[in-house]
């Protein structure tokens, strides 16, 4: 029995899985078009600024967030994967043309979205280098933040029917 770091990788994902009342195109359509993403991104009344939005693998994405108070939140990185009205997967570990990146906060993120019942499974899981990271990404707020985000997309997709 191997005691290798990737025998406990699921340890260092933090997971949401909801059902939303919005169709899986209207999701689609709110993640995949950077105007209508800069609408539910980040935790109102933190706006967000749509830097680079390049969807397909290698491409780059990059968002500012901005708080009310002043903060700034800079999240350069790039897309991985993209399987329209399915499943998304970015990471801040590299940007655009897959060049190498030291972020403040490394995760790769997949977001799936299935039809469920009138609406959408939708799921999100971080993935993270290590345990620190998990646990600083989780200090952090992530559930209260992603969770507040997700919510925001619902609203929002919903209201694109």
């Amino acid at each position: 029995m191997s005691n290798s770091p990737a025998d406990n990788a699921e340890s260092r994902d933090l997971v949401i899985s909801r059902v939303l009342r919005a169709p899986r195109a209207a999701l689609w359509r709110a993640w995949s078009d950077p105007a209508l993403l800069k609408e539910w991104w980040c935790p109102k009344p933190w706006t967000t600024e749509v830097l680079a939005f390049d969807l397909r693998p290698g491409g780059a994405f990059h968002t500012i967030m901005r708080g009310p108070d002043g903060g700034v939140s800079d999240n350069p990185g790039s897309f991985l994967e993209v399987v329209p009205q399915a499943r998304l997967v970015m990471t801040s570990m590299l940007t655009g043309g897959w060049r190498p990146a030291k972020p403040w906060l490394g995760f790769t993120a997949i977001i799936t979205m299935a039809d469920e019942g009138t609406g959408s499974r939708y799921t999100a899981t971080v993935m993270h280098p290590d345990d620190e990271t998990r646990d600083q990404h989780e200090k952090l707020g992530f559930f209260d933040g992603w969770n507040t985000c997700i919510t925001q997309l619902d609203d929002f997709a919903l209201a694109l029917r």
